[in-house]
Formats: structure tokens, sequence, C-alpha cells
């Protein structure tokens, strides 16, 4: 039996498209040859958040009062419920659904998660002011990921 040698410039691409994109798995196949590769993610069971290796975790902002918590700990986060690509309008050239500052009702649609090509909307779990869009326009967006935080 014969065994394909490793493409290591393929797999070190993908590892470099792995990171620069955010997504926690990639894969490539030819036909011939299929590549996998994904890096692990810690699930905190407790806050159900998705919480990526220490090395891609962006440095907390310092305010005042000393370091900001992470965006997936503020009890207002709206996680991801699935893995996409999150778009802030509902076309390209129209206005964002909201903005940060915006006062929202529960049930208004914040942006939309695109999953096989069905655009998903993500609505507000409760009513209340739009702290911060966590996210920016046509990004890929991982399952658990905070999106926007709602106070």
């Amino acid at each position: 039996m014969s065994r394909t040698p490793i493409d290591t410039e393929a797999v070190r691409a993908l590892a470099e498209l792995l990171g620069e994109t955010g997504l926690s798995e990639i894969e490539y196949d030819t036909g011939e040859l299929r590549i996998r590769v994904a890096r692990t993610l810690t699930i905190n069971a407790s806050a159900g958040a998705v919480v990526a290796p220490a090395g891609d975790a962006p440095a907390a902002a310092a305010s005042g009062a000393g370091a900001a918590a992470k965006p997936e700990d503020h009890p207002g986060a709206v996680t991801s419920p699935m893995v996409g690509v999150v778009y802030l309008a509902p076309e390209p050239g129209a206005p964002n659904f909201v903005k940060a500052g915006d006062t929202v009702e529960e049930g208004a649609t914040l942006l939309l998660i695109e999953a096989m090509k069905t655009f998903n909307p993500v609505r507000a779990p409760r009513s209340g002011r739009v702290a911060a869009l966590l996210v920016d326009d046509a990004t890929p967006v991982e399952f658990g990921e905070p999106l926007v935080v709602i106070e």
C-alpha cells in the first residue's frame, strides 16, 4: 500500500488561514488528498462560551477602574447560536440592524448569520441598550462567540 507524502507547505498554509479567519477547523480535499487542520477550543460548561487558546485571545482593554471584563462574561452578552458568517445589515448598502447606543426591544433582529446558504436572524433575548457590537460585517463567527452586548 503506497502512502501519499505529507504536503507540509499545504498544512502550514491551512494553519495560517485558520489563524487569520478565527475558525476552529478547516478541511481541504482534492479527491486524492484530504487535509484537515483543527485547533482545540475549551468549552466553559458553566457559561456555555467558547474560549480560544491563550495565544489567540485579544488583549483586554483597560478602563479607569482596571482591566475590562471579557465580553463573553458580561451578563448581557448575546452569543452566536451557530458557525457562519455574520451580517450586520439586511442587504449590502442598507443601514445596520443596530449600532452601539441603540435601544432594542426583546425579539428585535440584531444581525444575521449565514450558514449553509440560509440567513438566520439573531434576535435580542431581552430589551435594553446595545452597549457594544463585538463583530465586524461579513466575518466568520464560531458557535458561542460573543456578538453583541445588551445592557
